[in-house]
Order: structure tokens, then C-alpha cells, then sequence
């Protein structure tokens, strides 16, 4: 991942660096230090959620504190670290409590952080994990994992979503730390946002080195979009692109967004006739590439407090080069 801002201005505003490096206290106390608490351990008896359980059996916490020991990974079933507060317990684990225990960082999965300031959360997703659930769904996604991060230092603090992308799309995506500045980039994200592009394998051989391609689109009552016929009924979307590369098989675009509805790359690359690689719900045929050949490869913005440019470029997917790698000549 490539960034390119001012080392200064990131130093001011609260960079937070993820290592997992420990400073040492210089000199000696005075006073005798106080013994360390033993590790509590329970026998589950009855189903019940980590939480209400942890209520119970720790006297004089309030359930903000509980959640802080959960979040430095200060509890673990059955030998294995929990963050999750509402993780389902089962008659006859064991729950062991251990707030001596150096703070863990909770391992990311399926994302990485390649930004942290006072105000915003860059990171990079990978294919197949979900932004945000929806009410129905309980499952990994980056939300909640970052929700688990970020209250590590405090109970308190909370994530907030400013954009999506698909479960399926990889790439750079951007989270807000308090409401106030995921409203501020939400109400001005087409003057913020200076580039928001993707790169994109889709089927076939594109002829045409550029193009652009304008629709109104709609969604069905099966959550599928599409280009209607009729102009002003919908949603107007515009999406340039540009041919990075092909061969009679697939070929690879520069994509770049005038406006950002849903699954629109998506929709309108297979109104030309290349459906993105992986993409059955669009058209797509093949399957050999195993996942969606969508990337979202640069993030590019004016940041909401220091006003300062910021752009993050996630390098293209090897995959997507190895598919589209022109046909060697003898």
C-alpha cells in the first residue's frame, strides 16, 4: 500500500503506530509493588452469552469495564482469547479472567490498517469479507472488527461507516471515528474525494482504449441493479475506464467513478458486453479467477480536519495481471 502525505502534518494530528513494540519504566519504586492477581477460572453450567456471564461472575465491574477487559484480551474459553462480548458459551467450558495479562491487539482478519489518526481509519480489505452486517446478519466484518480495536484504549469509542464496498471487492476503504466527521465527509464526498478509482478484470477483450458509460440505474425486487432504458428514471451513475491491458480472454481496466451507487462498475461493464471476471450475478461466465475481479485501488482525499491531501494506492492484484498478460509473440 502506498501513501503519500506530509510526515509532520501526520506526526500533528495523532498517528497512531501499529506495533507491537513495549516501553520499559526507567528506575526503581520505593514501595513494595503489589502481588499480581491470580487468574479466575468458571465452569460454564448453562448456555449463556460472554457478557451477562462475565456480569455475574466479576463483583464491582460495571459493564463498560467488562467490555475493556475483553477488548485488551484479558479473557480467554477454553484457553483461546475472546473479544467478542456476546460470544455464546456452552455447559462445561471454562471462562479464565486474567487482567495481569499484557493487552493484546486482536488480530485482524480478512483486513489491514494502513492508517490511523484522532479522526479516520484507512485500511485495506480483502475479498469476501463484509464492510458492515446488515440487522439479519452476525459474522466477521470489518465494522465490528474495527469497533473492537478501537475500543482496546476505551470502551467509549466507536467507528463510523462512510462507505462500502462489496463483500467481494478488495481494496482501500475509509472509516470515520466520531459522527461528527463521518457526516462531514458524507455531506461534502464529492468535493472531498479528488480520486476514488478500481481496477477491473472483466471477461472478453475490450476493444475501445477508454470509454465512458452513462445510465440511470434502478434496483429489482431481488436487490439487482440495472441500466434502465428511460432517461431520468433512476439513479444517474457515470463510470470512465481505461484499458491497462488484455488478451482474447480477459483484459484490465482502469475504472474511475463520477458517482458512486450500488454494484455500478459492476452494472455497467456489463452493459458493454465484459461482465467483471467472477461475477455471476451480472453475467459473468467464467470461474477460474476464484473471487471477483474488482479492486479498489486509490482513495484519494482532502482530510476533513487538517485539510491536508491524502492518498492511499493499493497495488493491482497479481491475479488480475496474470489473467490479463498479453499472449507471448514468437
Amino acid at each position: 500500500m502506498n501513501t503519500r502525505r506530509n510526515p509532520k502534518e501526520t506526526a500533528k494530528r495523532g498517528t497512531r503506530s501499529h506495533s507491537n513494540s513495549h516501553s520499559k519504566p526507567n528506575g526503581k519504586l520505593n514501595h513494595k509493588a503489589k502481588a499480581p492477581a491470580a487468574p479466575k477460572s468458571f465452569t460454564v453450567n448453562e448456555p449463556s452469552e460472554l457478557l451477562p456471564f462475565l456480569l455475574v461472575h466479576i463483583t464491582g465491574r460495571g459493564r463498560n469495564a467488562i467490555k475493556s477487559i475483553l477488548s485488551r484480551g484479558q479473557v480467554a474459553v477454553n484457553g483461546k482469547v475472546v473479544t467478542q462480548h456476546n460470544f455464546q458459551l456452552h455447559p462445561g467450558q471454562t471462562v479464565t479472567i486474567d487482567q495481569e495479562k499484557p493487552v493484546q491487539v486482536a488480530e485482524m482478519i480478512g483486513l489491514t490498517i494502513v492508517h490511523e489518526d484522532d479522526d479516520l481509519i484507512i485500511i485495506q480489505k480483502d475479498a469476501g469479507l463484509l464492510s458492515i452486517a446488515t440487522a439479519e446478519e452476525n459474522e466477521l466484518t470489518a465494522y465490528r472488527q474495527l469497533m473492537e480495536h478501537v475500543r482496546i484504549s476505551n470502551p467509549k469509542n466507536r467507528i463510523f461507516v462512510v462507505h462500502r464496498l462489496d463483500r467481494d471487492t478488495s481494496g482501500v476503504m475509509m472509516f470515520a471515528k466520531s459522527e461528527r466527521i463521518q457526516q462531514a465527509l458524507q455531506t461534502t464526498w464529492k468535493d472531498t474525494v479528488k480520486e476514488r478509482s478500481y481496477v477491473a478484470l472483466v471477461e472478453g477483450a475490450v476493444k475501445r482504449p477508454e470509454g465512458t458509460v452513462s445510465s440511470w440505474l434502478k434496483e429489482t425486487s431481488t436487490l439487482k441493479m440495472y441500466s434502465s432504458p428511460h432517461e431520468g428514471d433512476g439513479l444517474h451513475a457515470i463510470t470512465h475506464y481505461k484499458l491497462i491491458q488484455a488478451n482474447r480472454h480477459f483484459s484490465l481496466l482502469e475504472v474511475k467513478l463520477e458517482t458512486g451507487r450500488k454494484n455500478q462498475i459492476r452494472v455497467h461493464m456489463a452493459d458493454i458486453g465484459h461482465p467483471i471476471a467472477g461475477d455471476k450475478k451480472y453475467g459473468a461466465e467464467t470461474k477460474t479467477v476464484g473471487r471477483l475481479g474488482l479492486h479498489a485501488r486509490v482513495l484519494s482525499f482532502i482530510h476533513p480536519t487538517t485539510g491536508e491531501l491524502m492518498t492511499f494506492e493499493s497495488p493491482i492484484p497479481k491475479t488480475f495481471l496474470k489473467y490479463t498478460a498479453p499472449a507471448p509473440t514468437n
